[in-house]
C-alpha cells in the first residue's frame, strides 16, 4: 500500500522571508507545487524579526491555496526556532514546516510537540532537511521519532552537506553520490518523498536540466529551486510523461485482471510483468495524481 503525501512536491521554491516583494510574487505563482517562505539561510541575522513579521503578514492576508505553503524555520536549538514556531503555527494557511539541520530524533519530537500544542491547522506536515554526516547516519532514528506521522519528505541540502564533510564540489556531483542515494533509500523504505539538491547555477537551464534528469534517475521525487525561472523545468522533469502514465495505467489494469485469475507474473506486450514492475507503475500513477 503506497503512502500518499498531502502534496506532490515535484518542485519546492525557496523565497527569502526578508523580501516582501518576492514573497508577494511567489504567493501568486500557480506553477509550483510548494512555496517555501524562508526564515533561515536566506535571511541575515539582523533581519530575522523582519522576516518573521513579513511571513506572518503575508500569509495572514492570503487565502488558503491548493498549492502547498511551507515555512522553513531556523534549526532547532538555534535560538530562533521557538520564536519562528510561535509566529507561524497559529496561521491556518500554513501547510507544512521545513526543518533544517535535522541531526537527531529530538529535533523531530520538538517540532511535533509544537504542532500538537499550537498549530491552527492540525494537518501541518514536516519536511526534514539532511545537511550533515550526523544527520545521514541517524536517519533511521530520526524517521522513527515521527510517531505522529507528520514527516512526509527528506530534503537533501548539498552545500551544507559538502561543507560538513569537507567535500570538494565538482560539476559531476560524484562526491555527493553516497549522501543522495542514502537519502533516497531511507525515503523509499519509509514511504517518504525525497527532494534533491538546489541547482546553484540558476541561470543555466542546461545544467538544471542535467541535474533534474539525474535526480529523477537516482529516485528523487522532486527538486529544490531558488529562482522562479527554475520552476517550470523542474516541475516537468519530475512529473511522469503522458507515455509513462499510459503505460503505467496499462500495467496496473492488466495486473488487476491477472491477479483475479491467480497469476503473479504475466506477459504484457512481450515482456514479463511481476510485482516490482507493478509497484513502479503504481508509483508513476500516484505521482500523476491518478489513484488506484
Amino acid at each position: 500500500m503506497l503512502r500518499v503525501p498531502a502534496f506532490r512536491r515535484a518542485c519546492i521554491l525557496y523565497i527569502p522571508g526578508s523580501d516582501e516583494r518576492k514573497i508577494s510574487k511567489a504567493l501568486a505563482l500557480a506553477n509550483v507545487d510548494t512555496r517555501v517562505l524562508d526564515l533561515e539561510d536566506s535571511v541575515a541575522l539582523h533581519r530575522k524579526d523582519d522576516a518573521r513579521r513579513n511571513v506572518v503578514n503575508a500569509l495572514s492576508a492570503t487565502p488558503k491555496s491548493r498549492l502547498e505553503t511551507c515555512v522553513r524555520i531556523n534549526s532547532i536549538g538555534s535560538g530562533f526556532d521557538k520564536a519562528d514556531l510561535s509566529a507561524v503555527l497559529p496561521l491556518k494557511q500554513l501547510d507544512s514546516l521545513l526543518i533544517p539541520k535535522v541531526n537527531s530524533p529530538s529535533d523531530i519530537r520538538a517540532v511535533n510537540e509544537a504542532i500538537t500544542a499550537h498549530a491552527a491547522n492540525p494537518n501541518v506536515k514536516i519536511l526534514a532537511s539532511v545537511e550533515s554526516a550526523t544527520s545521514l547516519i541517524h536517519l533511521k532514528e530520526i524517521i522513527a521519532a515521527d510517531t505522529e506521522r507528520r514527516l512526509e519528505a527528506l530534503v537533501f541540502a548539498a552545500e551544507d552537506y559538502c561543507a560538513d564533510l569537507g567535500l570538494i564540489r565538482t560539476p559531476g556531483r560524484l562526491e555527493m553520490l553516497l549522501g543522495r542515494q542514502t537519502v533516497v533509500a531511507h525515503a523509499v523504505a519509509n514511504g517518504l518523498q525525497a527532494i534533491d539538491l538546489v541547482c546553484v547555477d540558476f541561470k543555466n537551464q542546461d545544467v538544471l536540466r542535467e541535474e533534474s534528469k539525474e535526480g529523477r534517475t537516482f529516485g528523487f521525487t522532486g527538486k529544490q529551486a531558488i529562482h522562479p525561472n527554475q520552476v517550470e523545468l523542474i516541475q516537468s522533469s519530475f512529473m511522469p510523461s503522458e507515455s509513462e502514465i499510459a503505460y503505467a495505467t496499462k500495467i496496473v489494469d492488466a495486473s488487476k485482471h491477472h491477479a483475479s485469475a491467480g497469476a503473479g507474473a504475466f506477459d504484457l506486450d512481450g515482456k514479463v510483468v511481476d510485482a516490482p514492475v507493478v509497484l513502479w507503475a503504481q508509483r508513476i500513477l500516484a505521482k500523476a495524481s491518478v489513484v488506484y
